[in-house]
Order: C-alpha cells, then structure tokens, then sequence
C-alpha cells in the first residue's frame, strides 16, 4: 500500500527542490559554468519529466524508454515488439522525426501532456518535428506498458542527443540497443554508466549479431556490464535475420523481449518493482546533483562578490571626488571665480572687508529694478560648474567599471550582452541639471526663510534673497578649504547676517543636501551595471536554501523508500 502522508512528504519536498533547482542564478561565466547549467538543466527536466509525475500516478504504465547507438535497429526493434509497423525507421544520418511513443488505447488517460514530458507538444501523425511527440495506441501493446523509442544518443545531430537524454531520463525502465559493431562505444556507455549511478532499471538488447559473433560478442558484453554495475541487468540477444514487408523481425527473434516485458505488465509488483528502483535512484541521484550545482555557487560567489566590488568602488570613488571637489574651492575657478570676482568688485583693491561689503550691497541693488544682477550670473556658473562636474566624474565611472569589467570573463560577457554601458546613461545630463537646479532653489528657499526673521531684517533687505543666496553657493563651494580663499568676503558678509554658527549649519546642510542627491544619482548610475547580476549576498541566499531543499528531499526519500513506503 502506498502511504498517502509519506508520498505527500516526498512529493512537497520534491517540488520545492524543482522550484529552487529551476531558480538557481548561473548568469556569470565562470570556469566550469557550462557543465553546472547542463546539469542544472538535467536535474529540472528529470524531476518535471520524470519524478513528479510518476510520484503523482505511481499505478502508471511502466514506461519502457528505446534508446542506444546509431544504426543499432531501435525502430525496426519497437515495431517488432508491438508486431506492427508504428515507428519509421530512418536510412539516412541523422534521423529527422519525432520520437514515438505507443501504448494500448486502454491507457491513454495516462500519456496526457500534463501528466508525463509537459514540454512535449503532442502529434497522432509521424513528423520530423524532434521536438514533438508521436503518441500512437495500439491493443498489441499489454495494458500497463507503453514503449517510447527515442533518438539516437550518438546522433551527430546536437538537438537528438538532447532530446535523447531526456527521453531517457524520463523512462521507468531502459532498453538499451546495440549491436555487435557499435557495444564498445564510449557515447552509450556514458549513458549506460549514468543509469548504473541512478539505479535506473536496465534492459541491454544485442542486436544484429550473426551466429558465429553472437557467442564471443555476447560474452564480452556480460563482462563489461558487470565491470561497470550492470551485472544485474537482462541481456537479450536479437539474431541477425531479414525482416517482413513490414519490415518485422520473425516473431521467434523478439519473443525473449516480448515475453519479458509483457510478464512486467502483467504482474503489480514486479512493475512496481521497477518503478521503485528507477524512481529512488532518481530521487537520489538528483539531490546528490543539487548538492553539486549548490557547491558550484561559490563561484558565482566569489565572481558576483569580486565584480560587485568594483563598481561599488569605483562608483563610491566618483561620490568622493564631487563630495570634495564641491567644498574645497576647486569649483570656485574659471567661469565661477570670474563671475565671483565681478560681483564682489575686486577691479580695485579696497582695504577693508567692510568695504567690499558696502561695494556687494550696492550691486544688489539692481535686483530691485529689475535687471539682469551679478548675483544671477554668479548662480549660472555655480550650476554650470557642478553640473560638469557631476557629469565628469559619472562617465568616467562608467568607463572605469567597463574597463575592469572588460578584463574579467564574467564581466565581459556581461557588458556584450547590454548595450549603453560604455558610458553614463543617455538622460543623465538632464537629471543632473534637474538636480542641480533643484539644489540651488531650496538654497534660495532656505534663505529666504531665514530672512524671514525680524530681527534681520533691516540687514538681509539691503541683500536680498539671490544675493544671499547666490554668496552661499560660493561659501559652500569652498568651505572645507579653510579661511582666506576667493569666497571670504561672502563668508564675512553671511556671518554679519546670520552668525557664525547659524552660517556653518547653513553651509553643512546645503552641501549634505547637495551631496545626498548626486549619491542617489550616482547609485541608480551604478545600478545599471548590477542589476546585470545577483549580488553575493543573493546568490549566498540561494545557496543556503538550495542546500535546505535538497536535505529534505533526501529526508523525504529515507522516509518513503527505504522505510517502504513507496508501492504501487
């Protein structure tokens, strides 16, 4: 009896591990990706193929897989086994048509899409479409059996060998197909020592043999089955005969095999026998496999971690450099300094700063009538300067991250796969006079509450806001570097307003102000490139969890296999 709370254990445990298993992250390509992503690949279509499905209807046909060697004879063997004509067989190299899969008309419910290979779209007509699968019925097939003959798993042709995997992997039991000319070959003996680590159940038929090869052949075969953990497994010999106009073997040829098989469909437990053997040895072979594709994760690791690291440091390095570029004078220079210069009215030496307060005062004064005043003109240079500034220093971490990412695989497969990111975004420059803008309005907000203030007033009208604010801009530009630079008479005049205290508050929140919105735009800027990967600590995340599913698939196993509580 099949305990119903232990395969629904088994079952829950099984699909979470496809769930985590489907979602592993293998974006980077590190050494050895490849053969992690085939295997990832393998464990996905043989627990949805395969093991699920078969967990859900354990009473299923035992589904008997044809596979083996180029030339061996698979199609002519199926259709013998079935005693008529189902699968065509091909003469030439590869073979372009549609594995077939035949079963007696009485179980049709059980081969529905969604019940067993869900990605293989169905056909009832033969087509060279690989990728379909020919569902034919025929009552010569017992009840409880269904043959499926798959490509050949040597086929020169990529996609058969694929799909030939993956037939296989599908299957309860295999025949193996060979003959005297192809049984030493290393490709179905790759196969064959992978059903021997699964535990899969195997059937090798030797087909094609003349007599006076059969005895030698057959013998050699034995051995090495029993070399590579086959000693177990039925050998049949087909002799080497003509066929019918049917292209049929003698029925005497095939009788050991369609005896054989027939016996399974007829007896419960026997089938179940199979069944068991196969599903378990999948059950376990692929959570041993999840445990590898969650080892090769500390690759991914360490490249995500080591690419991540990069930008992150290259982009901290550009907020750096405007953070201080932007408060130690470097920006009160060119155009900026030039503009200063005339609106504090240095085209002659005066010998006081009260005097060159009295000087700023009365060009402020033209605020008042409306005309174009200095203080403007210096507030268009202030936001020119930064905005170069700012655009400088994110394409040059653009092209920093490209260059270093450039020099590793992973990043370099990376990078040729998205275009734009040689350099910053296309609408960085307008976010960043967005930003700017932004910045210098909430200074003249910023001052003109606190001028507000009564008890300045009479000080602050001789001023006026733009003036103020504009004399803040440049403050703020140089104050980190010290006292006695181009902006010193602005700082004296601000203090004679506000005080040196309420002026450093000033300065320090305006400049943190500025240097939180370009850190935002900075960090979106470096986005582009992470988000072309997991970061470590997601991977690190997956890892763990894939690891968890993986134990409780396997605890889940323990529980329903060897505790005997998987039967049909």
């Amino acid at each position: 009896m099949v305990s119903e709370e232990a395969s629904a254990a088994l079952l829950g445990a099984l699909s979470k591990l496809l769930a985590e298993v489907s979602a592993v992250p293998l974006r980077l390509d590190v050494p050895g990706v490849d053969a992690v992503r085939k295997r990832q690949g393998a464990v996905v279509d043989q627990l949805s193929d395969y093991v699920i499905p078969r967990l859900v209807q354990l009473d299923a046909p035992l589904l008997t897989v044809v596979g083996g060697s180029t030339g061996a004879g698979k199609s002519t063997l199926v259709n013998s086994i079935c005693g008529e004509r189902i699968s065509e067989s091909g003469v030439l190299r590869p073979t372009t048509r549609s594995p077939v899969l035949v079963h007696h008309p009485d179980d049709a419910e059980w081969f529905q899409p969604d019940r067993i290979l869900p990605d293989l779209p169905r056909t009832a007509v033969p087509t060279n479409d690989t990728y379909a699968l020919r569902v034919a019925m025929s009552d010569r097939v017992p009840r409880g059996l269904a043959i499926l003959d798959a490509p050949d798993v040597d086929s020169i042709d990529a996609g058969n060998r694929e799909l030939a995997g993956q037939l296989l992997a599908a299957g309860d039991l295999w025949l193996f197909v060979t003959s005297a000319s192809r049984y030493s070959d290393q490709v179905p003996w790759d196969y064959l020592r992978q059903a021997a680590e699964r535990s899969t159940s195997v059937a090798v038929v030797l087909d094609r043999t003349n007599a006076e090869a059969v005895i030698e052949v057959r013998g050699h075969l034995a051995r090495m089955m029993t070399t590579r953990g086959l000693s177990d497994s039925p050998l049949f010999t087909v002799p080497e005969s003509g066929t019918d106009t049917e292209g049929l073997l003698p029925p005497e040829a095939v009788a050991p095999i369609v005896g054989w098989l027939h016996d399974l469909a007829a007896d419960p437990k026997a089938r179940a026998a199979v069944v068991s053997q196969t599903l378990d040895g999948a059950v376990r072979h692929n959570v041993l496999r999840t445990h590898d594709i969650a080892d090769a994760l500390d690759d991914q690791i360490e490249a995500a971690d080591h690419l991540y690291s990069q930008a992150e440091e290259i982009y901290a390095e550009a907020a750096t450099f405007v953070a201080r570029e932007s408060s130690d004078g470097t920006l009160v220079s060119g155009e900026v300094l030039a503009q200063w210069q005339e609106f504090v009215g240095t085209g002659e030496m005066v010998r006081s700063v009260e005097e060159r307060v009295t000087r700023i005062r009365e060009r402020l004064v033209d605020g008042v009538t409306g005309k174009r005043t200095r203080s403007t003109e210096v507030a268009e240079a202030v936001e020119a300067g930064l905005q170069s500034l700012v655009v400088g220093y994110a394409e040059s971490a653009a092209e920093a991250v490209n260059r270093v990412w450039g020099a590793d695989e992973a990043g370099r497969a990376l990078l040729a796969a998205t275009r734009g990111l040689d350099r910053a975004s296309h609408e960085l420059r307008t976010r960043v006079e967005r930003i700017v803008h932004d910045w210098q309005a909430e200074v003249f907000e910023t001052v003109r509450i606190e001028g507000s203030d009564k008890r300045m007033t009479a000080k602050f009208l001789a001023f006026g806001v733009n003036g103020v604010g504009a004399t803040l801009m440049v403050v703020v530009l140089e104050h980190a570097a010290g006292r006695g630079g181009a902006s010193e008479v602005g700082l004296r005049l601000l203090e004679a307003i506000f005080g040196p205290e309420r002026l450093e508050e000033l300065v320090t929140a305006a400049h943190s102000d500025l240097q939180d919105n370009v850190g935002r735009l900075l960090q979106e800027e470096k986005q582009r490139f992470l988000d072309l990967l997991d970061s470590p600590d997601t991977v690190r995340a997956v890892q763990d969890t894939l690891r968890d599913a993986a134990r409780r698939a396997e605890y889940a196993r323990h529980t329903d296999f060897l505790d005997g509580d998987i039967s049909i």
